[in-house]
């Protein structure tokens, strides 16, 4: 265990809870939203307040490393220890739009504190959970009497993460060697409730794409030609009902190779959450679960591979009838990849399988879009278990374990640097991401900070 003492760390995040609130809620009253161009100047003027935060905070090396976008933020901060390993810390600083007519009970750009809680876009995705890494460092130093932390510490604050990433994978291998680490800390995460704070083990993968089929060069009549000529339609049809199997699984030949498997200490801790399937249903907005049989509901979102159509049309979608064979069909389809998984390698297969059903007579097209990789992380790694027992002397209990449904660009760091990465946040489901009155729960803020200042000590211990 790290020599950080547990009480020194808690009483100097209180000491300086309001003005590290303070801080927090000036940085949030800038309307850093990528995706709207009006807000570019705003984006820049961000990454220029929290490059000089962290030079405040003690990092002698703060720079704004430019994209063909949105300017990212860079700092480090070495360790008197030359031995000492490496850590990155990669978070965002761009926001989602927002506007008080969305829904919002107060201005998204005027942070306000309520009942323990600061409301305010970006509150906990992402700044919040940036920002606790420098109360965090501070209390880990003032514990510890260190005049630099026990790691080579490391951060990577992109701007262009709420608006897709477009030019994160470019930075990272054009800074590989300034950004070169022996383990990456992902502070875009959350937890699984208010009272079970958990660690995210991996995320899942993504590749998608446009099915295009193409029939006659016009729409034409369905009883002059119906039934002697191909109807796109009816393929893209028959396409789409063979995605998957009887089982749920998902059809295209080739598309399991490779996947990491759940072991039984994995499925053990995933069934040792306060799981109900009937609350998740009404978040889902849905009335009964389905997938792949022999997994339960949390497997399936977090370590098993899907296949989903999300979008599909063709012929007339107005009122009434319109009795033609359609020019054209299209289907837009995902897949949600794990750990084992090549991007590549399943474009692949889903083309082969895909023209292969295609009948004669059809013409088709079929696009990919950029795909992300899946990363995850084994439960066995001694960074991923430094990052358990940080949270756990913070949060004074158990930590369990989850996964990610969803992608990011956390896998692309993992690609390029070659390093683990692990998840630490804080925010919890109801935090609201993307919608009106995103708040983050000050306590777990708090907590968050106390997890890093615990963290480095771990994680020097652990990586040697």
């Amino acid at each position: 265990m790290s020599d950080t003492p547990d009480s020194a760390v808690r009483t100097y995040t209180e000491q300086h809870r309001a003005a590290f609130l303070d801080d927090l809620a000036e940085w949030l009253r800038i309307p850093s939203v990528s995706a709207q161009p009006e807000h570019d100047g705003d984006v820049r003027r961000s990454a220029e307040w929290l490059s000089a935060k962290l030079a405040e905070t003690g990092f002698p090396v703060t720079e704004i490393w430019e994209t063909p976008g949105a300017p990212a933020v860079f700092a480090e901060w070495p360790s008197e220890d030359p031995d000492a390993p490496v850590v990155l810390v990669y978070g965002h600083h761009d926001v989602q739009p927002a506007a008080r007519e969305d829904g919002w009970s107060s201005d998204p750009f005027d942070p306000v504190i309520r009942d323990g809680r600061m409301y305010g876009r970006g509150a906990a995705d992402d700044k919040g959970q940036v920002f606790f890494h420098t109360l965090g460092v501070r209390a880990h130093l003032a514990a510890t009497g260190r005049t630099t932390p026990a790691v080579h510490l490391k951060l990577l604050v992109e701007g262009e993460e709420e608006s897709g990433s477009p030019h994160f994978r470019a930075l990272a291998e054009e800074r590989s060697a300034r950004l070169a680490a022996d383990a990456v800390i992902v502070s875009d995460t959350g937890m699984w409730d208010e009272n079970t704070p958990t660690v995210c083990t991996g995320m899942r993968g993504l590749a998608e794409c446009e099915i295009e089929l193409y029939g006659p060069d016009q729409d034409i009549h369905s009883g002059s030609f119906g039934g002697a000529v191909p109807n796109p339609a009816t393929a893209l049809a028959r396409l789409v009902a063979a995605l998957h199997d009887t089982e749920g699984r998902v059809a295209v030949p080739g598309f399991y190779d490779g996947v990491a498997e759940l072991t039984e200490t994995e499925r053990a801790l995933f069934a040792e959450l306060p799981f109900d399937e009937d609350v998740w249903l009404r978040t889902a907005a849905s009335h009964a679960a389905a997938g792949e049989a022999g997994y339960s509901t949390l497997e399936r979102v977090w370590a098993r591979p899907t296949a989903e159509v999300n979008g599909i049309g063709g012929g007339y979608q107005g009122a009434g009838s319109k009795t033609v064979i359609p020019s054209s069909a299209l289907a837009k389809l995902s897949f949600r990849l794990v750990a084992g998984q090549d991007p590549e390698r399943i474009q692949e297969a889903v083309r082969t399988w895909a023209e292969a059903l295609i009948p004669a007579g059809i013409r088709h097209r079929i696009t990919f879009a950029p795909a992300t990789r899946p990363c995850l992380t084994p439960l066995d790694h001694p960074a991923l278990q430094a990052v358990a027992r940080a949270m756990g002397r913070a949060f004074g209990t158990k930590i369990l374990f989850t996964r990610e449904g969803g992608s990011g660009p956390a896998a692309d760091l993992q690609d390029v640097l070659g390093a683990p990465v692990l998840f630490l946040g804080i925010s919890v489901p109801s935090d609201g991401w993307h919608g009106p009155d995103e708040k983050v729960e000050l306590d777990l803020l708090l907590k968050g900070a106390e997890t890093t200042a615990h963290l480095w000590g771990e994680l020097a211990d652990a990586l040697r």
